[in-house]
């Protein structure tokens, strides 16, 4: 009987050691897959970051673009507008005047 004890003693000390382990390597692990978790979301954030930046260059520069177009050819259109009306607004006061002394 003494030997049963002993046998069962020895395997539920087994066991423990056993569920020791376990846990010691449970706590490995969870230690090991929060480690690796914090340095993907850090690396994720970062080429986010990075992305957006660009973006926001990429955006940044075609809108300067599209600006400097816009402001080159109003005054191209103002130059041509002021162009016409040195050379022609003698006609153009003469129409004016003609068509209200018509009525």
């Amino acid at each position: 009987m003494d030997s049963i004890v002993k046998k069962l003693s020895e395997i539920e000390s087994a066991a423990s050691a056993i569920v020791e382990h376990a846990e010691a390597q449970k706590q490995a692990l969870d230690h090991e897959y929060l480690e690796k978790r914090n340095r993907f979301d850090a690396d994720l954030e970062a080429k986010t970051s990075k992305k957006i930046k660009e973006i926001q260059d990429d955006l940044a520069d075609k809108t300067q673009a599209l600006l400097k177009a816009q402001v080159g050819g109003r005054n191209d259109t103002i130059a041509a507008l002021e162009k016409e009306y040195g050379e022609r607004h003698t006609w153009y006061a003469q129409t004016i005047l003609k068509r209200i002394t018509e009525v």
